[in-house]
């Protein structure tokens, strides 16, 4: 056996362990998948005032107005002069 089997051997050999971690700890994945997905940014907020303003007619003058237009916690963010107002806008 020569040190290129070897090598290889090695990498295929670390592979399956890592992705056996990651298939037998979905506990700890599934969490981090939610905290990032429920995460909402600046442009979400947007996206829902445009969404709001398309089925209303009208710019929302108040956060609580958008809550059907987002998964997430929007209450950090406010609505200034049409457009979203908050963390990282």
């Amino acid at each position: 056996m020569n040190l290129t089997e070897v090598a290889m051997a090695a990498a295929v050999t670390v592979s399956i362990a890592g992705v056996s971690y990651a298939a037998f700890n979905t506990d700890a994945l599934l969490g981090r998948t939610e905290k990032v997905a429920s995460a909402v940014t600046c442009r979400t907020v947007d996206d829902a005032i445009v969404a709001y303003v398309a089925q209303h007619e009208t710019t929302p003058t108040r956060v609580a107005q958008l809550k059907a237009y987002v998964k997430g916690d929007i209450t950090a963010y406010r609505i200034v002069q049409g457009v979203a107002a908050g963390p990282g806008c």
